[in-house]
């Protein structure tokens, strides 16, 4: 399988596995989609890392795949693609992506899916489909808007240029850069803090921050007062604060 899931201890490692440089071709494409939702559905799954290896996390789309498409196929293709990254910016449990080595085109479009970005030193990430001819297809020019800001993400999506883990860092297009042997540890240690986390208080959080981003400032306190007031129907709201009366801030054990 080009793409794989492992599950421990709470934390669901999707892992990119296309060798030498995790290509995203259509099968790999469809199986991250398929497997985006499997870790939606898993309450084994608490949270997720995306990982591509030690060495590159994905270096964008399979150029001899693409090249042989003409419009009438990509008009076919194109949603599929988007819906595959989708599957994964909608994966209800924070989501963390290990960058190591090259995360360009989609590959970068993979990292800005999920909620934090944890990137080795020796990281480059970038748009560089300007460089073909094209532009970012699989949310990259909205997701990338969202995340740094109009101009910044113009600036990235009309050069193509590649900026490094310091620039990245300065951008706001990653938040951590640590020593490549680090990375995947790193990103580890997030995503198992927080699946030992109150579940559905974490889903109400990123739903409400995702959600409205989308709409209106009203709008998005609506969001925010609904699931507020609906997590005092839940156990993990009885138990945290239980615990903090009892016992004071930061002791509960959510199950």
């Amino acid at each position: 399988m080009t793409v794989n899931l492992e599950v421990a201890d709470g934390v669901g490692t999707i892992r990119l596995d296309r060798p030498p440089m995790n290509a995203l071709d259509i099968a790999t494409q469809d199986r991250l989609r398929e497997l985006a939702e499997e870790a939606t559905r898993r309450d084994d799954v608490r949270a997720v890392v995306i990982w591509g290896g030690e060495k590159v996390f994905a270096a964008g789309a399979d150029i001899k795949e693409m090249q042989v498409m003409d419009h009438a196929a990509m008009v076919v293709r194109s949603k599929a693609l988007q819906d595959s990254f989708t599957a994964v910016a909608r994966i209800p449990k924070p989501v963390v992506a290990a960058i190591t080595g090259y995360a360009l085109g989609g590959g970068c479009e993979l990292a800005l899916c999920a909620d934090v970005r944890i990137a080795a030193d020796n990281a480059k990430l970038g748009q560089p489909e300007i460089l073909l001819g094209l532009i970012p297809g699989a949310g990259g020019t909205q997701r990338l808007a969202r995340l740094v800001g109009p101009s910044k993400a113009k600036d990235l999506i009309f050069t193509g240029r590649q900026v490094k883990a310091d620039e990245a860092l300065t951008l706001g297009l990653v938040d951590r850069v640590v020593p490549a042997a680090e990375v995947y540890e790193q990103a580890h240690a997030w995503a198992a803090r927080l699946a030992a986390g109150p579940a559905l208080a974490l889903r109400a959080a990123k739903e409400s921050v995702d959600a409205g981003l989308e709409t209106d400032i009203d709008t998005g306190l609506t969001i925010e007062r609904n699931w507020f007031a609906g997590l005092f129907a839940t156990e993990d709201r009885e138990t945290g604060m239980r615990s903090f009366v009892e016992e004071g801030p930061g002791k509960a054990k959510f199950r």
